[in-house]
């Protein structure tokens, strides 16, 4: 029979082996973790852009392509740092962690917020990145703008624990596609934000429905939850698209 002793320090052997083999692969596959991601950012920017095709092996060159600049503005929409430079995905404002900045503004602290400007056949587009909260858990995503910052190009959605088939369906085709077309702004000049409406946009009038779409039928608090995600967001870029347009 082995001692107590003796099974205590081989159960402590195994243990830190053990942690040092998991350490030694976590470093080891971060720089893929973090590649992937890139990729998966790049996909979702490049999709509200309505760039066709992209997959996760050219996204990266797909993306240096069509984004020409990446720029960091200050909650007074000045622009604090442009990036031109052909390898976008090194620039700054790719890097922001939207989640931190958009918490720091939700604590009156100083924030910075990034904005990609694309050019696809002749046609500049502006792409704003969004983050929210759903049901479950937290939603994020795109919005693509013409460069006078009304007409919304595409969106691109997704989620972390929506449920499938209700609140889940944010990140499918059918949901996202309401939404090329519409306007954020009506005619007087005045944000409008594109609202997703509970019960179907036939409940705005005619002429309000250009700033509307449906809502996903039985995933009513994803909805809303888009629905705050795209007016706060685009509330904290006002200032930059009136400096610019």
């Amino acid at each position: 029979m082995y001692s107590n002793g003796y099974i205590f320090r081989y159960a402590s052997i195994v243990v830190i082996l053990a942690a040092a083999f998991l350490s030694m692969a976590s470093v080891l596959l971060k720089p893929f973790q973090e590649r992937n991601r890139a990729i998966d950012k790049m996909q979702g920017i490049l999709a509200a852009a309505q760039v066709k095709g992209v997959t996760s092996d050219n996204a990266i060159p797909l993306f240096n392509k069509y984004i020409v600049n990446e720029e960091i503005i200050d909650s007074t929409g000045n622009v604090v740092e442009s990036y031109t430079k052909a390898v976008k995905e090194n620039a700054p404002a790719f890097n922001i962690d939207l989640a931190t900045e958009l918490y720091n503004q939700s604590k009156h602290k100083p924030y910075k917020l990034p904005i990609y400007i694309a050019q696809k056949d002749g046609q500049k587009i502006y792409i704003i990145p969004m983050r929210g909260t759903g049901l479950w858990g937290p939603i994020w995503g795109n919005i693509a703008l013409t460069a006078n910052f009304k007409t919304v190009i595409g969106v691109f959605f997704d989620d972390e624990s929506e449920t499938p088939g209700l609140g889940g369906e944010i990140a499918q085709l059918p949901f996202q596609n309401q939404f090329i077309g519409k306007t954020i702004f009506d005619n007087q000049g005045d944000f409008t934000s594109v609202s997703v409406v509970k019960g179907g946009i036939q409940k705005m009038s005619p002429a309000d429905r250009i700033h509307g779409v449906d809502a996903i039928s039985g995933g009513t608090l994803t909805s809303n939850g888009v629905n705050a995600m795209l007016h706060d967001v685009l509330t904290l870029y006002l200032p930059y698209m009136k400096k610019n347009n």
